[in-house]
């Protein structure tokens, strides 16, 4: 395994409840409004088109109102987007990192988030922002003010003064995050700066967070203060979950000695070709499902966030044209797929939204535009999940990928329980056998449909006939005697 620096701790466990978890992506200020008091006063109503620069009145306590359908859709776990203080929709520019930020609500809100979340069971994970800020943070609007003379020079990239985070037509004279001046780079190598970051890290966790998801973490180059990082969240929770934004090869941070895990946007894309797009077919989907299974050591698989879209991409069913049973076939491969699985917030209902702003639409509480259909196949396939442990931790392994009938099937197993997932992704009826591997046909006689119990014995070695109508999955279970 390549690492970046040292060699990595021998032992590395990941927290055991991520994968048994089911999350939900919020970006909270489009998610409910639970308390209109605390809205920006050019608040536009609910719905309103999404900009880079609007409001619609989001919020913590509108989190807590929804928690029982959170609850009923089947989320053990909830992941928000920045909720530090911020003048933006999506406050990835803080400047202070240690208060809520008033449009959504206070620390008191925060806490009676945590607490109920806590008595149902459910945890929290917060998105933390420390390769940079925003232009409004105490320490670096002092160097604005001060120039040279100020004592937190040391704590950003300054190259020279005079600087200019907000005159747009002299040279910023400060690195900052992909040439965006309203958010400047922290200087993680200043002993200072990373004692702030992580007391941030840790504060938030003694304050109930369950974790962090951290953002662009690649772009601090030095591994060390991950390191760091790791030892401080684990010393104030070991069971904190740490998961990284990475849109590649997470190898580098996952030897155990920095994230738990993270974000696997390499299944997102493959589901995306395969499922949305039609790109691919199932051959090409099946051998670069089989490499990325390969990828990292099995505690890190289990707990990968797998997911289908977030606040940065199109929504799936955007990309998928509006196709229905594309965004259906793709939950059914999220749930069975080993890892945690995370839904994009009103992703189960059908919504639709190009990329940023565009995906950052305001949920629908309207239940007359949710579609329904999506919405109930979501609760079954989760609630199969939850059901059945051998579809979170048990074996996986592909067992028919047929390039010309575009279907994959594979198999979820343990020692008590055996899945077999077929997906014709094409849009004819096919008929076809799958071969069973040796570990599954180990005191197993058939199988049963999920959907409707019908019966298919398992004969030398094989399911035969099995009936996958167009663009349909099938899910079937049976029990070793």
């Amino acid at each position: 395994m390549t690492q970046a620096d040292d060699a990595a701790p021998a032992a590395f466990c990941t927290p055991e409840w991520v994968k048994h978890a089911v999350f939900y992506q919020i970006f909270p200020e489009r998610f409910a409004n639970g308390d209109p008091t605390n809205d920006p006063s050019n608040a536009q109503p609910w719905g309103s088109p999404p900009t880079p620069y609007n409001f619609m009145g989001g919020d913590l306590q509108g989190i807590i109102e929804q928690l029982d359908y959170l609850q009923q859709l089947g989320v053990t776990a909830l992941y928000l987007t920045p909720i530090f203080q911020s003048t933006s929709n999506h406050k990835y520019n803080t400047y202070d990192y240690f208060r809520i930020d008033p449009r959504f609500g206070s620390l008191e809100t925060f806490q009676r988030l945590t607490a109920e979340l806590h008595r149902r069971g459910m945890r929290l994970i917060l998105d933390g922002v420390f390769n940079h800020c925003g232009r409004g943070l105490f320490q670096f609007h002092d160097v604005v003010e001060n120039g040279a003379a100020s004592p937190y020079v040391g704590w950003f990239h300054i190259e020279r003064f005079p600087i200019h985070p907000y005159d747009l037509h002299q040279p910023a004279n400060y690195r900052t995050w992909w040439d965006v001046r309203s958010l400047p780079k922290f200087n993680t190598d200043n002993p200072e700066v990373r004692r702030f970051l992580l007391s941030i890290a840790r504060y938030w966790i003694e304050q109930g967070a369950d974790g962090w998801r951290l953002d662009v973490p690649n772009e601090i180059a030095d591994h060390n203060f991950w390191r760091e990082f790791r030892q401080v969240v684990k010393e104030a929770n070991p069971e904190a979950y740490i998961v990284g934004e990475i849109w590649h090869d997470g190898t580098p941070w996952l030897g155990g000695d920095q994230f738990d895990a993270v974000m696997n946007y390499l299944f997102r894309d493959l589901c995306v070709d395969f499922f949305a797009r039609c790109s691919i077919n199932a051959a090409v989907f099946g051998e670069a499902i089989d490499r990325l299974l390969g990828l990292y050591q099995p505690e890190v698989t289990y707990s990968l966030l797998n997911l289908l879209g977030s606040h940065d991409t199109a929504r799936f069913l955007t990309v998928a044209g509006g196709d229905g049973a594309g965004i259906k076939l793709a939950i059914t491969f999220l749930m069975t797929y080993p890892g945690a699985p995370c839904i994009y917030y009103g992703d189960e209902i059908g919504m639709q939204g190009e990329a940023d702003p565009g995906c950052r639409g305001a949920f629908p509480w309207n239940e007359e535009q949710w579609n329904v259909d999506l919405l109930e196949h979501t609760r079954r396939m989760i609630g199969l999940r939850r059901g059945h442990e051998a579809l979170r931790t048990g074996h996986f392994r592909s067992l028919l990928a047929d390039g010309s009938a575009n279907v994959y099937a594979f198999a979820r197993w343990n020692e008590r329980q055996r899945f077999v997932v077929a997906i014709n992704n094409s849009d004819a009826l096919q008929f076809v056998s799958v071969p069973l591997p040796h570990e599954i046909l180990l005191g197993l006689r058939e199988l049963h449909m999920v959907e409707d119990q019908s019966i298919y014995p398992v004969y030398n070695g094989r399911i035969e006939g099995l009936r996958l109508p167009p663009r349909s999955a099938a899910v079937l279970s049976g029990a070793v005697a």
